[in-house]
């Protein structure tokens, strides 16, 4: 399979309209990528630890603690209409 049949094949399941031009210079550059995979397949990588990040994830968020709260009273004693300890708000979906 030749990398300009790859091209043409990839453009037109992108459906992307390309000319002559575009699809030479696409296939050079996919030339040149593929050169480089290649390179990398070289590497010794037998002592690397295998990572999803390249710097180390950490939980940054606070630890869950219960803590106080409004009570029930508390949080409707504001609210524009309530009715059997509930928020009435108006109605959205028909």
């Amino acid at each position: 399979m030749s990398a300009e049949f790859d091209v043409r094949y990839t453009a037109r399941l992108a459906r992307l309209h390309l000319s002559e031009e575009e699809i030479a210079k696409f296939q050079a550059q996919l030339s040149q990528v593929l050169e480089y995979v290649e390179k990398l397949k070289q590497v010794d990588v037998t002592n690397v630890e295998p990572t999803a990040h390249a710097n180390a994830v950490f939980n940054v968020f606070r630890k869950d603690e219960a803590r106080p709260w409004f009570t029930p009273i508390e949080a409707l004693a504001n609210a524009p209409r309530q009715a059997n300890g509930l928020f009435i708000v108006p109605k959205v979906i028909e």
